[in-house]
Formats: structure tokens, C-alpha cells, sequence
């Protein structure tokens, strides 16, 4: 489960999925708590360091990203605080601002319900236990979690050669989302992929389409379904 910092493989497909999982929850709530959820991804898309699990961000530029005044933002870091989406690590002092680090565990066990709505791939990466951390690796106090090998395709096949190119760019974006896809019939100079559920096929269409164009070359024309 993602309970830790996203970093390392296949981090960005967990810095998509916590962002994911926090909208698709602000949308099933009422409007102040959508518009609370959402200064909260403002701030994180804007000023969380991933690498260090680190917000360290002065109330006035939050202010001034969230289009309020500084009571409204003591009172929304509060709220964060108290439902444990943020944790205070280093409090204000000496003209240094509050550093805080996001309360993983928490916002997971919050979002659960909606988890669903989004597709079973995102419920099925997201409940997985996490990897024991070698001994190793325990020593030096490093992060080691291994992935298993994406499957690809038959290389004989259309899609079989676009995939092995994909995945010799970024192996952690064609195992999240490139190597769910399934080559279908489809007319001549057209290449057809069938993604497990609309939501992947909508995620790949807006995100991620002009990637297997850019390696399928010109005349052949891409649909995700």
C-alpha cells in the first residue's frame, strides 16, 4: 500500500494515484469540503517535495495561492492537522514556516470508499501490502522495493513492437498503464487498444496517447476504447 513517501520506481504512478484518490473523493462531498480537498492538491502539485515528504510553504504565498486571506488559511491547515491529512514535523519559529509532511496513511484510509469508482487496477495497486525492505537495505536506511517484470505483448504483433519501445522509455509508466492494453481487430492503417475500464482508457487518451504515437511513426492511425 502506498503508506510511504512516493519516490523511486513507479513513484509517479503513485504521486497519479494519492492525487487520483483525493479528487474522485472531493467530488462525492459537499462544497466546503470539496474546496477544502482541493487547496490541499493546490498545495501539493505546487510546493510538497515528494523526495523528502516535505511542505514548507509560508501562510502568506498559501494566501495568495488559494485566493484567501491568512485566517482562512490558519483555519484550512488546521482542519488538515486535525483530520490528519497533514503532520506538523517542525512548528514555525525563528522566522522559519511550519513544515509539515502528508499523512499518507490517513488520506488512504479516508478516500477507501472511492477507490472504486476510479477502477480495480488503482484499487488493486493501492491495497497491495507493501514489500519487506531487504536487510540490506535496512542497514543504510535506503528504500529498496522491487516491481515485477511488466508483461508485454507477442513482438510478432503491431501493438507487441510499439509496447517494447514504450517500455524501454519509462518501464514504470508502461507497467502502470501501457501494459493493461489489448490490441483488437481494427481496419487497415489503424491500430485499436482495448484498457481495462473507461477510466484507464480516458487517463491514457488525455495523458498518454501521443507517447505510442511518437513511436508508432506516421500513417497509422491510434484509438484507445
Amino acid at each position: 500500500m502506498l503508506t510511504k513517501k512516493a519516490v523511486g520506481r513507479g513513484s509517479a504512478t503513485r504521486k497519479y494515484d494519492l492525487l487520483t484518490i483525493l479528487g474522485t473523493y472531493a467530488l462525492s462531498q459537499d462544497r466546503s469540503l470539496q474546496r477544502q480537498t482541493l487547496r490541499l492538491i493546490c498545495l501539493i502539485t505546487a510546493r510538497y517535495n515528494w523526495q523528502h515528504d516535505q511542505l514548507s510553504v509560508g501562510q502568506a504565498e498559501i494566501a495568495r495561492l488559494w485566493s484567501v486571506d491568512p485566517r482562512t488559511v490558519k483555519r484550512e491547515m488546521a482542519a488538515f492537522r486535525d483530520r490528519g491529512w497533514l503532520v506538523e514535523k517542525r512548528a514555525a519559529a525563528r522566522g522559519r514556516v511550519t513544515l509539515y509532511g502528508l499523512g499518507i496513511a490517513r488520506i488512504l484510509e479516508d478516500t477507501r470508499p472511492v477507490w472504486e469508482r476510479v477502477g480495480p487496477d488503482l484499487t488493486e495497486r493501492l491495497a497491495a501490502p507493501e514489500a519487506p525492505v531487504p536487510e540490506a537495505a535496512a542497514a543504510t536506511g535506503a528504500t529498496i522495493i522491487p516491481f515485477p517484470t511488466p508483461q508485454v505483448p507477442a513482438e510478432d504483433t503491431r501493438w507487441g513492437q510499439l509496447a517494447r519501445r514504450l517500455l524501454a522509455q519509462d518501464a514504470a509508466v508502461f507497467g502502470a498503464w501501457f501494459a493493461g492494453l489489448q490490441e483488437v481487430p481494427a481496419a487497415p492503417g489503424e491500430l485499436v487498444l482495448k484498457a481495462p475500464n473507461a477510466f484507464h482508457a480516458s487517463y491514457i487518451k488525455t495523458h498518454l496517447l501521443a507517447r505510442i504515437e511518437a513511436v508508432s511513426g506516421p500513417g497509422l492511425t491510434i484509438r484507445v476504447i
